[in-house]
Formats: C-alpha cells, structure tokens, sequence
C-alpha cells in the first residue's frame, strides 16, 4: 500500500497512539490499513480541516469523499431532519428517491436516462459489471494496469493497484494508461484505443467474449492523467464498433471536481454506456449509482431482480439531494477550476526549482506532481515522493500519492478549497521540496 503505516513503528508513537493502534490490530486486524509514517488521530472535521484530539489542524487536500467540505451544515442538517421523519428502503412508494433521481438524471447526457442505487462505489461497480456481462452475454473485462474500482470480490478482480496478492480475474486483461509524460509526442488517445484493440482481438481469439472497459475520466491511481482534452474519443469510438461496452468509473473524479464538467467523461466529449459513482455523491453518507442507458437497464431488469436494502434509504438520499444544492449554490465547480489552475501555476512555479519534479498535471481539483530520479530518463522516484507526503502530515498538511511506482503526489482535496488553503499548501510543499529534494 503506497502511504501505509508501517507495523514495526509501534514503538516509536506517543502511548495514546500506539494503544489505539494496538487495539485496531486487536479488534480489526491486518487488513485494515493505516496512513503515514504517523498515522493522523483524528476527533472532528470541519470545511477543509481536520482537527485532533489535542485541537491540532490539518488541512485535509486529500479526501474527496466530504466533496462539499467536511461535515457542511446544509448536509448534516438534511440528514438530522430526514432521520427523525423516515428512513426506510425503496419498496415502499414516495417521491424523495424520484425528486433526486430527475435532478441527478439532468446532469448527465440525455441517452444515460436510468438510474440503480447502491450503497457504495464498489457495489456500484459490481452492478455494472453484471449489467456489461448480462447485456454483452460475454466475460471479458479491459482496465488499465494499475487501476482501482473497488474491493467487493468482483470490484477487486479489476483492481491490480490492490497489489500482487490480490489475483485479477481470469478474464480480465490489463492496458497501458494513457501517460502523456512518457509519450514522447505520441497520441495518447490513440495508442490507448490501440491498446484495448488488441486486447479484444486477445479475448476473441481465445473464445471469450469481451464485455466492457471500464476507467475513470482522469486514471486516478494510475498516475493521473487528465490531457489533452478528448483523449478518450478513440477508444470510445472503437468500443461502440466491436459491441463492447464502456463503464465510466466517476467516484474519484464525479460531482464536479474537475472544475469545467460535472463528469470527468463529458470533459472528453465522450458518452459512455454506464457510469459509476459512489464517495462524494452523500458528502460521506453510504449512497452510491450506476447510470446506464435504458437499453441496457431494460434488458436486465425485466429478467433479474435487483434490490439494495440499503440503496437509496430516505437519510442517504437527502444527504445526497443536499450535497447537489451545495454544488450549486456555492459555485463549487467554479471554486475547483479557479483554485485549481492556482495550484497548477504554483506548482509550475516550484517544478522550475526543484528538478526533482518530472511533471505536474491534472485539471480543478484533482492535481498530480510526479517525482522522479532525473528529467532525462523520467525514471520514477517513489521513495522521495512518500518522503514528501510524511513530511507534509508532519506539517499538518495531508495528501498521499499515486501510479504504480507510487510517485505521484495525488491532491484532491474537498471542493470549498481556497486559494488561501492553496497558499498554505504550495508553502508547506516548498519548506518539505527545500528540505530533502
């Protein structure tokens, strides 16, 4: 795990946090995962800051999760009054779940017009692939190569980021993101439609039907790749031409973080046949989708029933409702490409300096900085981008790191970040990059 704790450190911790680390390992075992060299005790959250037990702050330009800042006032007040009026499942009749589902349907293209609750992004995405799978009647599932989609059993098959232990499905075959870093003046859009070509014609080839790719809009964990704008145009033109669908994985980059698209699929000019999303739509809150053509939905749902207990309850879908008031009444999309761009241009600034910078990239609020050995090789250096993103938590400011070689500062931080928030950022990066770059 790129940014995880490191067990063999329990002894150098202050007693407080090692006792409640010791009762994690207890209670929760191995697999639940720490951040940071160490870990961050944290008591409360308010907008873009964190807050620890002894009332220490730290800026938070990491979680996407809290997308409209951490517990915002309109949300947790919709979610207070719903709780004490109803909370039930969707086998009853109201109109809440389809008051939210118009305005959620409004703000994708007019073809994507239905709409599957779930609870998490992970079970969204498990929805998807059965809905490729049954829709396609094939098995075969493309992602690039250091992907993460979730961590329910099928979710996880498509997730090599999860690591080496955790095997991929058997019909599952891995393509090259698009790196325009490394291109060296290739069209990135078109070596990835490549790419997937072949994988198809592999899948074909060996008597397996291919039925979905499956990315999100800006390669999240594979390193963060956001440009040029339509790069994704010719892999989604060679979808539609072999009859494989196209997931569009929003949970990372949905709900306008990216500053000029409420979706980061739009941005590319593109429409693809399902999408995801999950995190950010309840501001934290257990509610996540699949939007998908009613082709597509139609097929399934008149020979499978698909029911979610939990999916869309009566709290999480006004948590939901909220967080889109939120978007909209305070310009959190135009706060994502303004302070965005800010971020980038002192990023630029800093990469002028420090040569250890390969590349900064990214678009709103969704950045990445790259790190590596030397400019000429762009070999990656993932030791000093961890020393960086400790040394950052040391500094009380929070974000961790991406691609395969773990390289790649990820910033993302909730959508009300400002430019002073930046400023407090870019100042911390420049003290740490001074430091030990």
């Amino acid at each position: 795990m790129v940014n995880g704790f490191d067990a063999s450190r329990l002894g150098s911790l202050p007693e407080r946090e090692r006792k409640l680390i010791e009762r994690r390992q207890a209670l929760l075992g191995p697999s639940y995962r720490l951040f940071y060299e160490t870990p961050v005790h944290v008591t409360r959250a308010e907008g873009v800051w964190l807050y620890g037990p002894d009332g220490e702050a730290y800026l938070d330009a990491y979680n996407n999760v809290p997308s409209v800042g951490h517990c915002h006032p309109h949300v947790t007040q919709a979610i207070a009054r719903q709780a004490a009026e109803l909370n039930t499942h969707t086998r009853y009749l109201g109109e809440q779940i389809l008051d939210y589902s118009e305005r959620l349907l409004a703000t994708f293209p007019a073809e994507l017009d239905r709409v599957m609750y779930t609870c998490t992004g992970s079970e969204a995405v498990d929805l998807a692939l059965r809905l490729a799978r049954y829709y396609t009647g094939g098995t075969g599932i493309i992602i690039t190569e250091n992907a993460y989609h979730g961590v329910t059993t099928s979710a996880a098959e498509i997730s090599p980021s999860l690591g080496p232990n955790m095997p991929l499905g058997q019909h599952v075959l891995t393509v090259p993101a698009p790196d325009t870093y490394r291109a060296d003046g290739r069209d990135v859009g078109m070596a990835l439609a490549q790419d997937v070509a072949k994988a198809i014609a592999h899948f074909r080839r060996r008597g397996i039907t291919p039925a979905a790719f499956i990315a999100d809009g800006i390669f999240s964990t594979d390193g963060i790749f956001s440009d040029p704008v339509g790069f994704l145009q010719p892999v989604a033109g060679l979808l539609k031409d072999e009859g494989v669908l196209y997931i569009a994985d929003e949970v990372q980059p949905g709900f306008g973080r990216l500053g000029s698209h409420m979706w980061g699929f739009v941005r590319h000019g593109v429409t693809p046949d399902i999408v995801v999303m999950g995190k950010p739509m309840g501001n934290g809150m257990p509610i996540a989708a699949a939007v998908m053509t009613s082709e597509i939905q139609e097929r399934f749902g008149q020979d499978i029933r698909y029911f979610n207990t939990f999916g869309a309850n009566n709290v999480s879908i006004a948590a939901a409702s909220a967080v889109l008031d939120v978007i909209e009444n305070e310009g959190l999309m135009q706060n994502a490409a303004a302070t965005g761009d800010y971020m980038l241009a002192g990023m630029r600034k800093l990469q002028e300096t420090f040569a250890a910078i390969g590349d900064v990239r990214g678009i709103g609020l969704f950045l990445g900085l790259e790190f590596v050995t030397d400019r000429q090789s762009r070999a990656p250096d993932g030791a000093l981008a961890l020393k960086v993103v400790n040394a950052l938590r040391d500094r009380r400011v929070l974000i961790s790191a991406s691609g395969k070689e773990g390289n790649v500062l990820k910033i993302r931080p909730p959508l009300p970040f400002s430019r002073d928030n930046a400023d407090v950022f870019l100042g911390a990066l420049e003290e740490v990059l001074s430091e030990i770059a």
